[in-house]
């Protein structure tokens, strides 16, 4: 039987259980939204969660890649081409492995514009939901 984690408490919690090639990734994605922009930081589904009017962006460390998810991240493409669509929404991440670097500049560019969406546009789950 497999055990589950118990969820980090806090954003700086989840981070501090890192170590390695993983935790500078995560460290610079964070470094880069917190400074793009006010969002409340959390922890919710087990990962990061960044809100402004709704979820914005997810940072989740897995065992063998990193993942920066954008809840409008199918109309950020333009921007940045890796995202790939995928789940619920307009969900759409990139995946950093090892030997990968954070571009701080492209990061907080695509943190503003999702922000923006989300000013603009409305709650993204709220707006799937009256689909």
């Amino acid at each position: 039987m497999m055990r589950k984690e118990k969820p980090a408490e806090s954003p700086q919690a989840y981070v501090a259980a890192l170590d390695g090639w993983r935790r500078a990734v995560v460290d610079a994605l964070r470094a880069a939204v917190l400074a793009a922009g006010a969002l409340e930081e959390r922890i919710k589904w087990g990962h990061i969660v960044c809100f402004s009017n709704g979820p914005v962006l997810l940072i989740r460390a897995e065992a063998a890649r990193v993942l920066f998810g954008f809840w409008r991240g199918k109309r950020l493409t333009g921007i940045e081409p890796r995202l790939k669509p995928g789940g619920k929404y307009e969900l759409a991440t990139m995946t950093f492995v090892e030997g990968d670097t954070v571009d701080r500049g492209l990061a907080e560019a695509l943190v503003r514009e999702a922000v923006r969406l989300n000013a603009a546009v409305g709650d993204p789950t709220k707006a799937s939901a009256e689909r």
